[in-house]
């Protein structure tokens, strides 16, 4: 893997991104910004599965007059999205938002730009640039005859011409598509001319199964070329899916552990006992653990013992429905197929107190 693109540092509330900063997971609240204890609640459920910053959208007065209640009830950053009503971001602002989601371009007039950057500058909070390809400019796209990356990039950096012509640099860019291989082009394209910081995200991406692959193929194939400081896995599911999917995706590139990792194999006729309904119960009860676990579910005595070892915690199939069960890489007893998930059910839990100690 590439080393990290150096960009500058950005503070979100408490958190940083850019720069050495970690890579942080975000999500976005599906309730109605205006009913404070459903959102409040969905964030605090967001907070317990690891999110570090979450945005909520703000479309009208309501739902502004909502934010800063919503602010003093959870605990990690907070950004509004506003479109168009350049009222509604003085409003996210002064409710004591930590970031604002806007294009400059569709805010309205230089005059509103500049009263809203300036809310901004004198908060101290940054503003997210977001370009999507079913969103451009009109004169863009007839330049260009349809979206395209380069037609993406050209948006971003007007929209950051606008504030830099006010003195602002306090910045992130996302440039966000469904298509996949136009989502990575567009991100790779403007790395190589800027230092801004990047939200990386495939847009509309679709349900939990489908788009969580194109995330994990769009996001991670740009973390691995160094590409990228805060991620959105976008999915048409519970937010929380989000959170799971993108800690995954850092994961897998070794670049962030929280909560389980499950090895299990791909399942075949030496299976011993029945691997996949075990996995998925196993990662079914583990979701929402925040240790940093590696949890190996192996069928077989080919390649399970092996496994099983490097893992903190495995079963390796012996056949005729037994497992024997690894902790920390030392064998330990033979158990039954019926007991399997109990027993590992409880060694989790003894790990994860002993790590707590």
């Amino acid at each position: 893997m590439k080393q990290r693109r150096k960009t500058r540092k950005i503070t979100i509330g408490s958190q940083t991104i850019g720069g050495d900063s970690p890579i942080s997971v975000q999500s976005m609240t599906n309730t109605r910004t205006s009913d404070i204890d459903a959102t409040v609640n969905q964030i605090l459920r967001l907070e317990e599965s690891g999110c570090m910053i979450v945005r909520v959208t703000v479309p009208d007065k309501v739902s502004a007059a909502a934010l800063r209640e919503i602010v003093k009830r959870i605990h990690i950053p907070l950004v509004a999205d506003i479109h168009f009503d350049y009222h509604l971001a003085l409003s996210a602002v002064d409710a004591g938002v930590h970031k604002i989601r806007i294009n400059p371009g569709n805010i309205g007039s230089k005059e509103r730009v500049r009263e809203v950057l300036k809310a901004c500058e004198t908060a101290h909070i940054p503003i997210r640039i977001g370009v999507n390809s079913g969103s451009l400019e009109k004169d863009i796209l007839e330049k260009h005859g349809e979206p395209t990356a380069s037609a993406m990039v050209e948006s971003a950096e007007r929209h950051l011409r606008f504030c830099e012509d006010f003195g602002f640099h306090n910045v992130v860019v996302a440039l966000k598509s469904s298509s996949v291989p136009m989502m990575i082009e567009a991100n790779r394209l403007f790395s190589q001319k800027n230092d801004i910081p990047l939200h990386l995200g495939v847009t509309e991406a679709g349900p939990k199964g489908s788009g969580s692959i194109k995330s994990a193929i769009g996001i991670g194939t740009l973390l691995s070329e160094g590409i990228g400081d805060t991620i959105r896995v976008s999915l048409s599911s519970d937010p929380v899916e989000e959170i799971n999917a993108g800690f995954q995706i850092l994961k897998a590139l070794g670049i962030k552990s929280r909560g389980i990792n499950l090895v299990s194999c791909p399942t075949c006729g030496r299976m011993s006992f029945n691997v996949m309904k075990i996995a998925e119960e196993i990662e079914t009860l583990t979701a929402g653990i925040g240790t940093s676990l590696t949890i190996a579910v192996m069928g077989c005595v080919v390649n399970g013992p092996g496994e099983a070892r490097e893992a903190d915690l495995g079963i390796a199939g012996l056949g005729k429905g037994r497992a024997r069960l690894y902790v920390r890489g030392i064998e330990k007893e033979i158990i039954p197929e019926s007991e399997i998930i109990p027993v590992l059910m409880k060694e989790i839990n003894q790990l994860i107190s002993d790590e707590s100690r």
